[in-house]
């Protein structure tokens, strides 16, 4: 969802987070990832304006924090 809003490819947020393209596949099948690379690339989506959500009832979520042309 958090590359969706921010219009990213899987390669966008691979560079961003310097990771390996594989990488974040394996992250969105639902593969379990290093801690190290999952903070990489949390830290790449933070940097970009997501907000993480804390499971509230309805589940863990993401929102745009900010437009994208700020």
């Amino acid at each position: 969802m958090a590359r969706a809003a921010l219009g990213w490819g899987i390669r966008d947020l691979a560079d961003v987070a310097r990771v390996a393209t594989q990488t974040i596949t394996r992250l969105e099948q639902g593969d379990r990832l290093k801690p190290k690379t999952l903070q990489a690339i949390r830290a790449a989506f933070e940097a970009a304006g997501i907000d993480f959500i804390p499971e509230n009832g309805g589940g863990p979520g993401v929102r745009l924090s900010r437009r994208l042309d700020d």
